[in-house]
């Protein structure tokens, strides 16, 4: 990229920041269920352990793919 690490690690955070919130979005769209609503008021904690997990696996992929 460019010859300042610093600067490098801010396009690559960045960039990794807006392919997770993308497909975050994505997620939110595709899933059958109010995800916020089960998680806020009905206190799910099977939903809430689903949404961690593809949080996580969303950013290792990504990681992977900026390494």
């Amino acid at each position: 990229m460019t010859e300042y690490p610093l600067l490098n690690a801010v396009i690559f955070a960045s960039l990794g920041i807006a392919v997770f919130a993308l497909a975050a979005a994505i997620l939110l769209k595709t899933t059958p269920l109010k995800l916020w609503r089960e998680l806020v008021e009905e206190r799910n904690v099977a939903v809430a352990i689903f949404a961690g997990a593809v949080a996580i696996g969303i950013c290792m992929i990504v990681a992977a793919a900026m390494h």
